[in-house]
């Protein structure tokens, strides 16, 4: 008898971190991998940020955190919203987390039960379903493609609504295919869900910051859908903080107070010094990360260029966040070097193998012709990376 529960076995693990998990063991026989499968800046945090972590060490900052959140730090959660997406939120709306992934888990939790259904548009970040999932609920997926730029349409969304849904999560700069709803694409699917107030959206805007020349739009500025809307942000990708795991919410506060009891029950209060300095990355100007959103925008203009050129690979251009989602479906049902490639989890293993390139299958993502390439590396790296990919496919 297996004692471990069935929440757990039924629980998928994280494709992104398991292929992580494969680069590294393969890094420590000795082969040069190049990985690039993680999500994760490859900048460090700037010194403005670490200077005030190192300001709360020596004000000894050590005790537990309100379970929510400093009041100052949530001050300036609402500054920010204010400021970046001309949002409302009072302090008393937000909650602070470990990290934006705890704070959609806190949403769900609080939101769904047993066989309520989720609408996820695919492509979608790997932890909404299982998420999802964990709160018995029950996902349902939108597919798109590459042809119609991994979007959805309001007769695509209308078409998956059905008296259980419950909830549907947007990300706009998406993660992985990198694409950007617009104002008006929102709009759209605002007037549909209007016709259903008993469904509620998560708007995660993680990577707002890392577009390029997109206007932000957050879902809750459609204002007769504010009430309906938890939108979800932290620090990690766009102040390149992925270790310091800040996220928080903004929502209405019956909403922000069950997130808090919830989260005094498993992880209270997020770190102290990480909150201190999360005060002066949101209290900061814009242009004070510029440099990396520009950077980031070369990154995706070499890597569309190389990869673009590589047989089989049939890319679109991104406006945000730092992936290319191409689709490789050209290569299913043939053999590349003595191997059989049935899918994108058989390419994405091919390329980590022969070409030591670390990706992550598409199938993750809820597409199963595409893989996820992040250019969150140096530019060596991404010229290395598709040299080598374009050598292994030939």
């Amino acid at each position: 008898m297996n004692p471990i529960s069935n929440r757990i076995n039924n629980l998928p693990i994280s494709a992104t971190l398991s292929m992580a998990s494969k680069a590294r063991e393969l890094k420590n026989k000795g082969i040069d991998i190049i990985s690039l499968s993680l999500g994760e800046p490859d900048f460090n945090t700037p010194e403005f940020i670490k200077k005030a972590a190192i300001k709360a060490v020596n004000d000894n900052y050590n005790s537990y955190t309100p379970v929510d959140g400093y009041l100052e730090l949530k001050k300036a959660i609402s500054k920010k919203f204010k400021r970046d997406n001309n949002l409302i939120y009072s302090p008393s709306q937000i909650v602070v987390s470990t990290g934006a992934k705890q704070s959609i888990a806190n949403v769900c939790m609080v939101l769904l039960n047993p066989d309520d259904e989720v609408i996820l548009p695919a492509p979608y970040w790997v932890s909404y379903s299982a998420i999802s999932k964990l709160a018995e609920a029950k996902p349902v997926v939108i597919p798109t493609s590459i042809k119609n730029n991994f979007k959805i349409t309001p007769k695509d969304l209308e078409k998956a609504i059905t008296p259980k849904t419950k909830l549907i999560i947007f990300n706009s700069p998406n993660n992985p295919s990198g694409i950007v709803y617009s104002e008006n694409e929102y709009r759209a699917l605002g007037e549909i869900l209007k016709k259903y107030p008993y469904i509620y959206i998560i708007s995660d805007e993680i990577y707002e910051h890392i577009n390029y020349g997109n206007p932000i739009f957050s879902f809750a500025s459609i204002k007769e859908l504010y009430n309906r809307t938890i939108t979800i942000n932290g620090v990690a990708k766009a102040f390149a903080m992925t270790g310091w795991r800040i996220g928080y919410i903004g929502a209405e506060e019956w909403i922000a107070k069950a997130c808090n009891k919830l989260q005094g029950q498993t992880t209270s209060g997020a770190n102290c010094i990480a909150q201190r300095a999360t005060i002066s990355a949101l209290n900061a100007p814009i242009q004070e990360i510029e440099y990396m959103i520009s950077e980031f925008k070369n990154r995706r203009n070499l890597i569309i260029k190389l990869f673009s050129k590589i047989k089989g690979f049939q890319v679109n251009i991104p406006k945000g966040a730092f992936y290319i989602f191409p689709n490789i479906s050209e290569y299913f049902g043939k053999s590349i070097k003595g191997k059989k490639i049935n899918d994108a989890n058989d390419f994405s293993l091919f390329l980590l193998e022969k070409a030591h390139v670390a990706t992550v299958s598409g199938e993750a993502f809820g597409n199963k012709n595409c893989i996820r390439i992040s250019y969150a590396a140096s530019v060596e790296e991404i010229k290395k990376a598709a040299e080598r990919i374009k050598k292994a496919v030939l």
